[in-house]
């Protein structure tokens, strides 16, 4: 990975962490905050939300998801996860589905905390944590 590459990919981690902060878990206590990449440049942020009635929750992918398609955005390039473990954790199955159906194949699971202002990290493509997966080219 050049050094560019590398710049632009730890600002997305790092626009991840910074949402973190926000998330609402009085109930699981496991925060988790998402960068989006759209096609043109622009980062969509979330976090995880949850409600008392658990099912009402929602994800921090899926925030970033709705707010960028709220704002018009549907193509991405990429999406960078972080909770607050120390080891990558990667998206659930809804978070899976819905990153499946915008084809987000680059999925950047980072550790929670920065070493020396950089952040690691795990690389997985979309066929690896959804494999034979179901999409909209099978409703239409």
């Amino acid at each position: 990975m050049s050094e560019s590459e590398n710049d632009w990919l730890n600002n997305l981690i790092r626009k991840s962490a910074e949402v973190r902060e926000n998330a609402h878990c009085p109930y699981s206590k496991f925060r988790v905050g998402a960068a989006l990449l759209s096609d043109d440049g622009t980062v969509y942020t979330g976090c995880n939300v949850e409600n008392a009635c658990y099912p009402v929750g929602v994800c921090a992918e899926r925030t970033a998801i709705c707010k960028a398609v709220s704002e018009g955005h549907k193509k991405f390039k990429a999406i960078a996860v972080i909770t607050d473990r120390e080891e990558t954790v990667t998206p659930c199955g809804l978070c899976r589905q819905s990153l499946r159906e915008f084809q987000i194949k680059s999925i950047y699971c980072a550790k929670a905390t920065p070493v020396n202002g950089k952040y690691e990290y795990r690389l997985f493509t979309l066929e690896e944590l959804l494999p034979h997966s179901f999409g909209p080219e099978y409703l239409l």
